[in-house]
């Protein structure tokens, strides 16, 4: 196994690089979009301030649509719109696309669900001293939930770590088109297991990282 772990190092080292970047790509749209898209879920639900049911039961069935669709059918489906955006149906910038349009929803109900457990008094308090819309998101919400948020975060960072190793099925790049080629096509089993350990070795230090941040963020 050594030896096949150095024959192909350059390989998986290349390999490794273009998860990361699958990964960074996705999780920062996700934050940019996903992150705003559950706040405003969370305002526009019954009983918040800016309650409004339709406009809230219209996001959330779009929402709920675009987390319905496996991500594999999601990968096929986004195919043309990857190649008006990067040129290319493959490669780790291709599969970033449906990677991100995934990450998103996915990531707004995280936010929504952690902003939900920020205590009613909170809110009320600050909506009594006169506090704007803006002003409860930015100093009570995103303050009040910034450890949840954290753990959100990690929890999709795991999520689509996995998920970036599904797009190498269709010639994404990274880590799974490493041992779709390797491992599956030339059945080799000590390349599969070696994709394997390092995946699991960046799961670990992904939630050991978002774990040690979240209690250095908890208030309580």
């Amino acid at each position: 196994m050594l030896d096949t772990v150095l024959t192909i190092a350059p390989e998986l080292w290349q390999a490794l690089g273009q998860t990361l970047l699958m990964l960074a790509i996705c999780l920062s749209v996700a934050l940019l979009l996903g992150g705003p898209l559950g706040v405003l879920l969370f305002l526009l639900g019954p009983g918040q301030i800016l309650q409004q049911r339709v406009l809230a039961a219209v996001l959330g069935w779009l929402v709920n649509t675009l987390r319905s669709f496996p991500f594999i059918i999601l990968l096929v489906a986004l195919v043309p719109l990857t190649r008006l955006i990067v040129g290319s149906s493959i490669g780790p910038l291709a599969a970033s696309v449906p990677l991100a349009c995934a990450a998103v929803p996915y990531f707004a109900r995280l936010v929504e669900q952690q902003l939900h457990e920020v205590p009613r008094g909170v809110l009320e308090a600050a909506v009594a001293m006169g506090a704007s819309p803006w002003q409860i998101v930015r100093r009570v919400l995103l303050v009040e939930a910034r450890s949840g948020l954290v753990s959100a975060l990690t929890v999709l960072a795991i999520s689509f770590l996995s998920y970036s190793a599904v797009a190498g099925v269709v010639g994404g790049g990274g880590i799974g088109d490493l041992a779709i080629r390797f491992g599956y096509y030339r059945f080799d089993t000590s390349m599969m297991v070696c994709t394997i350990a390092v995946l699991v070795l960046l799961v670990q230090l992904i939630q050991f990282g978002g774990s040690r941040l979240a209690r250095r963020l908890d208030r309580r």
